[in-house]
């Protein structure tokens, strides 16, 4: 069993990481379900471990008031890992795993929702989701925060559509006490913006570009907005970095790219909503400025969730209602499969008349219990007596009078 000392404490790791990528793995830890330790392949320069001790001296985004049932925002470093001869290995940190949280690239699908959340998720929690990326995004930038490594992967969602990012440690920040500055370099090229693939380093406006991606494929059931195949192999490339680069979308350019069967139109997302993505996906990487911002991407989401419609035929059917039908029945007519787990809207229930009057013998009715009448006062002993003797009285004198 692998051991670090966090805190000068002897921390037993569990064998087998929970995860592992180019960079580093992350490892439970013996006994304690909340914490993991992520520890780099190589040990980390000085650069990286200077990050490392300055982003444990800071505490982000912690202006924020919760009910409680909110797990943090941030997967940040809280403590050094070191070896036995006291080295820099990695950090400890807190733990955001299945099936509690889920990346984001999970609501994606329906199936994998289900398998995960609760099946009745529909669009309107979707966009509940995208409105908390695009919230903590703005929090985020205005405490001069850069994702950088912006991306689906790096992003976990809880059953409450709350967003965690993780591998923090790449993000881009100014120490607080010497205003040291910790550029961003780590990104991923799906969610990279233009000038990414040339320059290297991140910045509100690359964040602004990956949000743009996610918050799309949120709504769209997944659908990339670089995807797809160019009609003319000759004038457009094939992957996706050079799309990206030459800002080649099938939102913006339909005519040049075929999408599969079925793909969602980006006609199903609200004109506000719509018009931001024609400006990310078209910015080039000369001028990223002209890119909506996250304050952007989060008021347009916030104006879309208070105007959410509900399909009256089937369940889990909401959608933007501009639309002024439901979309989703519209797949469902053309055979293109369900986005969501819907079902026909059961009839309203007929109300059941009172039942009439049986006619016929009559039922048995059941007869009052007699009340009893008061017991009549009956003569004591004596008083009898008196009675009797009184009586031969009178009958004696009856008989003398008649002699």
């Amino acid at each position: 069993m692998r051991e670090v000392y966090i805190d000068g404490h002897r921390t037993p790791l569990e064998d087998e990481p929970l995860a592992s990528g180019g960079q580093a793995a992350v490892y439970a830890i013996s006994g304690e379900p909340r914490r993991v330790v992520k520890i780099y392949h190589d040990p980390p320069g000085e650069d990286q471990q200077q990050r490392l001790t300055s982003m444990i001296r800071m505490s982000p985004l912690l202006d924020r008031a919760t009910d409680g049932r909110q797990a943090a925002e941030l997967a940040w470093p809280g403590a050094l890992a070191r070896d036995a001869d006291g080295t820099i290995v990695g950090y400890a940190m807190q733990r955001f795993g299945q099936p509690d949280h889920v990346p984001l690239a999970a609501l994606f699908d329906r199936r994998t929702r289900a398998t995960w959340f609760s099946p009745e998720l529909d669009w309107r929690f979707l966009l509940g989701v995208a409105w908390n990326l695009a919230y903590l995004t703005v929090r985020l930038h205005s405490e001069d925060i850069v994702v950088g490594d912006f991306s689906a992967r790096n992003i976990v969602v809880d059953r409450d559509g709350f967003v965690t990012f993780l591998d923090c440690d790449s993000m881009a920040f100014e120490d607080p006490d010497d205003s040291r500055y910790f550029p961003s370099e780590m990104h991923t090229p799906a969610y990279s913006a233009p000038e990414r693939f040339t320059r290297g380093t991140a910045s509100r406006a690359s964040d602004s570009f990956a949000l743009a991606v996610c918050v799309f494929q949120l709504l769209t059931g997944g659908v990339h907005p670089f995807a797809g195949q160019p009609r003319d192999a000759r004038s457009v490339s094939v992957s996706m970095r050079s799309r990206i680069s030459d800002g080649t979308s099938y939102v913006t350019q339909p005519q040049r790219i075929i999408m599969p069967k079925g793909t969602v139109s980006p006609g199903i997302l609200p004109p506000a909503l719509f018009e931001l993505t024609q400006r990310a996906f078209t910015a080039s990487a000369a001028d990223p400025g002209s890119r909506p911002t996250a304050v952007e991407w989060f008021e347009a989401l916030e104006a879309t969730r208070s105007s959410v419609a509900s399909c009256k035929a089937r369940t889990h059917h909401t959608y933007a209602p501009h639309l002024g039908s439901c979309p989703w029945c519209e797949r469902l007519a053309r055979q293109e499969p369900d986005l969501f787990a819907s079902v026909p809207v059961p009839p309203p229930r007929t109300p059941v008349p009172p039942a009439p009057a049986r006619t016929g013998r009559p039922a048995a009715q059941t007869r009052p219990t007699p009340t009893p009448a008061p017991a009549t006062p009956q003569p004591s002993g004596g008083t009898a007596v008196l009675l009797l003797l009184v009586a031969l009285l009178v009958l004696g004198v009856l008989v003398l009078a008649v002699l």
